[in-house]
């Protein structure tokens, strides 16, 4: 007999994505909509070019461009698309793409922070918030990651989270004229409850000191960090 995957057994599609408003400690997420572009123009104008070297579009300069980005990310019928919201006002954007129900797969992509969330508490609960939405409401089996190659700091940040690497796809696609590399990182959903567990041992206020920093790095707690008993 030739070897076969695991059983799975029972499976069933999952649901798409609904949009559904993701509430955090420090950051919400919520459907992207043209009422942030106002928050999203202020958020990025402080962002340099080297922040969208490696991401599909330009850098949009002004409220007109920023609108134009928005406006393409909430009418893509593949992708859902949330704003991260902080203290009231949109911040950043991430989006879950590449969805397959009948599968169970989804990746995390177009990430886009603005100066207020780089390196803050928020920008690593808003990727907590996704991945929980994915994976426990959802149901999902595997998340992705993907991002340029060269692209350092987003292959620092995927492992930072609790991603595996799985590999280098050679000239995946072209992009702004040039040859782009895909480096690929994923979780899956027996990996879950230990990642889960990691970012919310990081999360957690016991671990903020009296000066609003965090006392553990989230790269110095060990990837097999167990799941809390119940």
């Amino acid at each position: 007999m030739l070897p076969v995957g695991d059983p799975v057994p029972d499976w069933q599609a999952r649901p798409w994505p609904s949009g559904a408003t993701l509430r955090g400690r420090t950051a919400v997420l919520e459907p992207l909509h043209a009422r942030h572009v106002e928050d999203l123009t202020a958020a990025w104008a402080g962002t340099d070019d080297a922040h969208w070297t490696y991401l599909p579009m330009e850098r949009p300069d002004g409220r007109a461009a920023v609108g134009d980005v928005v406006a393409a990310m909430v009418e893509d019928p593949g992708t859902v698309a949330y704003a991260v919201i902080v203290s009231g006002r949109a911040c950043g954007v991430l989006s879950l793409m590449r969805i397959d129900p009948d599968h169970g797969v989804v990746e995390v992509g177009a990430v886009v922070f603005g100066t207020p969330l780089v390196r803050t508490i928020a920008s690593t609960e808003a990727h907590r918030l996704v991945l929980g939405h994915v994976f426990d409401d959802l149901g999902y089996r595997r998340v992705e990651w993907k991002c340029d190659a060269l692209n350092a700091p987003s292959r620092a940040a995927a492992l930072r989270l609790g991603y595996t690497f799985e590999g280098v796809f050679r000239q995946a696609v072209v992009t702004k004229g040039r040859n782009r590399d895909t480096a690929w990182f994923s979780v899956v959903d027996v990996e879950w409850p230990r990642v889960r567990a990691r970012l919310d041992a990081w999360l957690d206020p016991a671990n903020v000191d009296a000066a609003g920093r965090q006392r553990r790095p989230l790269g110095e707690m060990p990837r097999t960090l167990a799941e809390p008993r119940p």
